[in-house]
């Protein structure tokens, strides 16, 4: 037998389906380019070969670009708190953090509890 609060998390849940799964698209497409970006950045500096990063460089832009969009849109319809937002927000600006905060988001996400 269900609770009340368990159907209204699971209701909460099946209604924010579609935001999170495109916020966890953009986290790791994100992820995957800023080590990509890493990467290009190794052979800039490190081996004096600007052309790579100059071409991926505004790739990852509209990629980071794309993550903090989704990302909006999925704490305001989950209501996460701002900090929490900022945080996740940040994260895809840290290689392999935006893969360990898109889990507990998800998690969180669909367990119907706030961040």
């Amino acid at each position: 037998m269900s609770t009340r609060t368990e159907d209204a998390a699971s209701t909460g849940a099946a209604a924010l389906s579609g935001q999170l799964l495109r916020f966890r698209v953009a986290a790791y497409v994100t992820g995957v380019g800023l080590l990509g970006l890493c990467f290009v950045m190794v052979l800039r500096y490190g081996f004096d070969n600007p052309e790579p990063s100059a071409i991926y460089s505004p790739i990852h832009g509209v990629l980071y670009m794309i993550y903090l969009v989704v990302t909006i849109d999925l704490a305001i319809k989950a209501r996460f708190a701002i900090k929490k937002t900022v945080l996740v927000l940040l994260a895809g600006c840290v290689p392999f953090v935006s893969f360990v905060v898109e889990r507990w988001v998800t998690q969180r996400v669909r367990a119907g509890q706030k961040l």
